[in-house]
């Protein structure tokens, strides 16, 4: 059977293009904090690969021979929520079977069922790790995962259990123990009734090291992908690879799904003797932006967090100011860990398909509801886009409804930009692209439309290209019209359009909406850029 992209669950070599898990982690330095008998944390975002990464570990030190290791996923507790006296014996029966799984010894998964059940829930766990390293003839390793999927008591209960046998270890308990999930366990917040919030780090203080796996470098994609040609000879256009790595920055599963989508659900592809070409894969792309796969949703259902809608709110609405006020340096870190931003060599959204699916989603809803939007109401008879009857069309709807759409809104602070990328993907999702950029500190919000003049000939045709800059005002109109010319004039020559316009937001609720809409022209650097605002009005525009 041909290998294929996985992009649904651990990695299986013999059925997988795959990336060695050993080399995505210090394993000398693991190996080394496990023969000095430490406690430690490994955490990276979800679907990066850890859980292969973790039972390729725990192969490489049973075949090695002086240590049984075992991997129990204990995510199953969850359901249990605080509740102590379910949650633990769940975390029991995970651990036991996954003893006599992955070693063969049933007396670890007998002595649970006969007598350790029996036990309270505040011990059980403590027993069961006894048990397992005083009938064991070598020092046992235990890989815990998704331990921070656990909450309340039962989540305090399991880090103080382990604390309270640490001293014992490894003649009668675990040599080394690694806890692993999305987060650093600084970061488990840990309530309980009548108490005040205690955090991981305080309940499990013998922690000697955080581990955070990263992502695939750039090579790492290639040789990926590559081994796809190896395997069936079917070549990819050079051009691929740097978009494949501004689009995903190396996130696992993301390179792994858009090699999926690309080499087996776009169906010519299966015959392999066919080029993928640049075109293609910008179309896989975009069924898998528009498929809502688990991952995307998963990613998304974390922007209703408060910490990070924090984050997210800044990075979004572009505005410098929120940067010092807003964001906490634990929000931060937080939202790091689960792969949303990073923080090097500046404060931004991960990858350029996060950036793209995290405003589509924001504003799906938005976008479902908009009505008398009509793609044959904005398009020339040359098939052009009117930018200026589009533009217009939505100053009508904005000074029409952003009052009532803004206060319901989630994200606040960028909702103008927000409402406006909302109002233009209902129209462009007719068979253009969108493509967005902005970040904390920029000021400013880029997109940049894509629109195919030939329905038959789609983006190998002609195309027409279109800048659009949004800004928010806080100085003087002239201030703001001075810099955002520039900038836009600066956006423009970088992706090569053929139109620009600059749209000023000016949120003075003490300013009545009947002052004229503003529409005008001007000219920087050899560029006509269209400026369209409104120097005054409630939320304004």
């Amino acid at each position: 059977m041909e290998r294929f992209f996985n992009n649904a669950g651990p990695t299986k070599p013999n059925k997988h293009y795959h990336i060695d898990p050993l080399s995505r982690v210090d394993w000398d330095d693991i190996k080394h904090l496990i023969d000095q008998e430490r406690y430690f944390v490994l955490h990276a975002p979800r679907q990066t690969g850890k859980t292969t990464t973790l039972l390729t570990m725990m192969q490489a030190l049973n075949e090695q021979g002086d240590y049984a290791c075992a991997y129990a996923n204990i995510e199953g507790a969850q359901a249990a929520r605080g509740d102590e006296s379910k949650g633990i014996p769940t975390v029991c029966s995970a651990l036991a079977r996954s003893i006599e799984d992955y070693l063969g010894t049933k007396a670890v998964n007998a002595w649970w069922h006969e007598t350790g059940r029996y036990e309270q829930p505040q011990d059980q766990i403590t027993q069961l790790l006894r048990y397992w390293a005083k009938h064991s003839a070598l020092p046992t390793v235990l890989f815990l995962d998704e331990v921070d999927a656990l909450v309340g008591d039962t989540l305090i209960s399991l880090l103080r259990q382990i604390r309270a046998g640490y001293a014992q270890r490894p003649a009668v308990f675990p040599q080394s123990i690694i806890l692993c999930g999305v987060r650093d366990v600084r970061d488990y917040r840990l309530h309980q009734e009548g108490a005040e919030v205690i955090t991981g780090g305080s309940a499990f203080n013998i922690k000697a090291k955080s581990l955070r796996m990263g992502n695939f470098t750039y090579e790492e994609c290639e040789q990926l992908w590559c081994q796809h040609t190896e395997a069936t000879g079917q070549p990819f256009d050079s051009r691929i690879f740097p978009e494949l790595w501004e689009d995903t920055r190396g996130q696992p599963w993301l390179v792994n799904a858009l090699g999926y989508e690309l080499t087996w659900e776009f169906k010519p592809a299966r015959e392999r003797s066919c080029l993928l070409t640049l075109e293609d894969y910008r179309s896989a792309r975009e069924k898998l932006i528009q498929s809502r796969a688990t991952h995307l949703d998963q990613l998304t259902d974390k922007l209703r967090e408060p910490r990070v809608q924090r984050v997210m709110s800044a990075l979004l609405s572009s505005e410098e100011s929120l940067d010092i006020q807003n964001i906490a340096p634990d929000d931060q870190q937080y939202v790091e860990d689960l792969g949303l931003i990073e923080t090097y060599p500046s404060l931004r959204i991960s990858n350029r398909i996060y950036r793209e699916v995290i405003p589509r989603d924001l504003t799906w809803i938005m976008q479902t509801r908009i009505p008398n939007q009509e793609q044959v109401w904005y398009l020339t008879p040359e098939r052009r886009l009117d930018m200026p009857k589009l533009l217009a069309g939505f100053q009508q709807f904005f000074r029409e409804h952003a009052e009532s759409w803004l206060e319901r809104f989630q994200y606040k602070e960028a909702g103008p930009q927000l409402l406006m990328q909302a109002f233009l993907q209902r129209i462009i999702n007719g068979g253009g692209r969108i493509s967005r950029e902005y970040g904390l500190g920029r000021k400013r919000t880029d997109l940049f439309i894509e629109w195919p003049l030939d329905e038959a000939q789609g983006f190998t045709g002609p195309v027409q290209r279109v800048v659009i800059e949004l800004k928010l005002q806080h100085q003087s109109r002239e201030a703001v019209l001075a810099k955002g010319l520039e900038q836009t004039a600066d956006y423009a020559d970088q992706v090569g359009a053929d139109e620009a316009h600059l749209v000023i937001f000016n949120r003075d609720e003490k300013v009545p909406w009947d002052d004229k809409i503003w529409q005008s022209e001007a000219h920087c650097r050899g560029w006509r850029i269209g400026t369209w605002g409104r120097s005054q009005g409630q939320h304004g525009f």
